[in-house]
């Protein structure tokens, strides 16, 4: 598993760090099925940024979106593979930093169609990419990247009990 190698409470009321598990719990229980919007905020060439809202799973201890090749965020990714994602979970808000890369292998590719799959979208691989009936218009064309976040910090809020508000860094 994907576990901090430090966290630090960011809490200003006494409340308590917040574990890694409770985000990473909801993430592996909810992706795919929920209804979460995922944003993610890419750098432009000009340094400028660009943020657009994905579908997203957690997969494996890792979070997987899709894009166009076509689209701002897969030219962004292209030349800079800095993003960060933010996501509303159950109880508590999340945001995400590290590098994003494309998935090419078949296996991953299976694998992960499969998951969106169940989750209602019905993804398939096509060649090194993932196609499908539909997507959302903020996809571009099939077919589409399939790109992994490798962690490199997260953030969450907890807006329910227990609450408080904790960096981990991975």
């Amino acid at each position: 598993m994907n576990e901090p190698s430090s966290t630090r409470n960011l809490d200003l009321y006494g409340h308590a760090e917040l574990p890694w598990s409770r985000p990473r719990d909801i993430l592996a229980t909810d992706t795919p099925t929920a209804d979460l919007t995922f944003f993610v905020a890419t750098v432009r060439p000009d340094g400028r940024p660009h943020t657009a809202g994905v579908g997203a799973v957690w997969v494996d201890d890792a979070l997987y979106f899709v894009g166009g090749p076509g689209t701002r965020r897969s030219r962004n990714l292209a030349a800079n593979p800095a993003c960060s994602v933010a996501v509303r979970l159950r109880g508590i808000d999340l945001t995400m930093e590290g590098e994003a890369h494309r998935v090419t292998d078949a296996e991953t590719l299976e694998r992960l169609a499969a998951v969106f799959r169940s989750g209602g979208w019905p993804a398939s691989v096509d060649g090194d990419a993932l196609t499908a009936p539909y997507s959302a218009p903020s996809a571009g064309p099939a077919p589409w990247h399939l790109y992994r976040l490798t962690l490199r910090s997260a953030v969450g809020v907890a807006g329910q009990e227990p609450h408080g508000a904790t960096r981990w860094t991975f």
